[in-house]
């Protein structure tokens, strides 16, 4: 009860009507196309559930979605705003690989643990330069992201395909395969849930509980909400600023790791599409809550899982998840702007109307 308590039930009832309305959008999208909105939806939704295989690529995707949401989160709560993830784990999946591919001769456990450490290394440096030009010199961590982003991806880009590039013939793109020894134990065969699962479900409990359970996440929801104050409170911001930026990345350079080691085996300039970025919405979209992006992160790994599915049988682009999700992103920020605007109305109808009141009781 003291659960539901703290639940902003107003913002809850506004999430769900937005994304009524996004889905309305996309099906009258697809009405206007020639296509049945509720058989696509239907077979969107068995696509994501519907066999064994497709729940283990769904609760995958889930995973991914959640673990970049939350690295989003920890910075964000912090008070700095990591756009870079997409390249914290781009350099975070090209460690773990070459850790993989040169150590390969050591016992595999060994192996894996070097590669988990050495991917949330450099993620975590990755993001601490942009946090110590933000908390040293004052330079938007927003800016200097975005350019590392750009930065990671081309450098990762070359290196796969020219000096690390698989000496196989067989292989045409990227690098070597890891070789079957380091590979992370499917937990549903055919699909692409791996045991990395078990260890994101892990993570995850440790983020929301550290956020929410201790007086470090007190700390960095303080100096995340007003760093002067937290400042002036005794409480050493600066270096909150930094390591919560540090753990986002750390995280993103974890899941960079569990990309290669759990079903891709190879290390390529794809690795990624855009992954963050759909985990960094999540996390705006529920307000940088570790339990409602955990939550929304379900709905969009079905979402995300299954269009592909209404690509191959129905015909429908699986860009509609991408309409979709594009249509409750705009709902959700414009209802903070309505919201904010209703709420200056009303105070001000009520401050004319005191003042009316108070004006009428002189005349007497």
């Amino acid at each position: 009860m003291k659960f539901l308590n703290k639940i902003d039930k107003k913002y809850v009832l506004t999430l769900i009507i937005c994304i009524i309305v996004a889905l309305l959008c996309g099906a009258l999208i697809m009405l206007a196309t020639g296509f049945n909105p509720l058989k696509a939806y239907q077979t969107m939704i068995m696509g994501a559930l519907g066999k064994p295989r497709l729940i283990g690529n769904t609760l995958e995707k889930f995973m991914t979605l959640c673990l970049l949401g939350l690295a989003t989160a920890v910075g964000a709560k912090g008070g700095l705003f990591n756009v870079g993830g997409e390249g914290q784990l781009f350099f975070g999946a090209l460690v773990a690989t070459m850790v993989g591919l040169k150590l390969s001769a050591l016992p595999a456990p060994i192996v894996i643990v070097i590669a988990f450490l050495c991917a949330i290394i450099v993620g975590g440096f990755y993001a601490w330069i942009p946090a110590i030009l933000k908390v040293k010199l004052n330079v938007s961590e927003v800016i200097t992201t975005i350019m590392l982003n750009t930065i990671a991806i081309k450098v990762v880009t070359y290196l796969v395909n020219g000096p690390w590039c698989a000496s196989s013939v067989s292989v045409t793109k990227g690098t070597d395969y890891l070789p079957d020894s380091l590979r992370l134990t499917k937990l549903i065969s055919a699909s692409n849930l791996s045991t990395s699962f078990i260890v994101g479900a892990l993570f995850t409990f440790l983020i929301w509980y550290c956020m929410k359970k201790t007086t470090v996440g007190l700390q960095m929801k303080i100096t995340g909400e007003n760093a002067r104050f937290a400042r002036f409170s005794g409480l050493k911001s600066d270096r909150i600023m930094i390591g919560s930026m540090v753990a986002s990345g750390a995280i993103c350079g974890f899941v960079g790791m569990t990309l290669v080691y759990g079903y891709n085996g190879q290390m390529v300039d794809s690795i990624s599409n855009e992954f963050y970025f759909d985990g960094m919405l999540v996390a705006m979209i529920m307000n940088y809550n570790p339990v409602g992006i955990i939550i929304m992160s379900v709905f969009f790994a079905i979402m995300s899982t299954g269009a592909a599915m209404m690509d191959m049988t129905m015909g429908v682009s699986s860009q509609l998840y991408d309409i979709v999700f594009s249509i409750l992103i705009f709902l959700m920020a414009a209802n903070k702007g309505f919201s904010a605007w209703f709420t200056q109305q009303s105070m001000q109808r009520k401050a004319r109307a005191k003042a009316r009141e108070k004006a009428g009781k002189e005349s007497i």
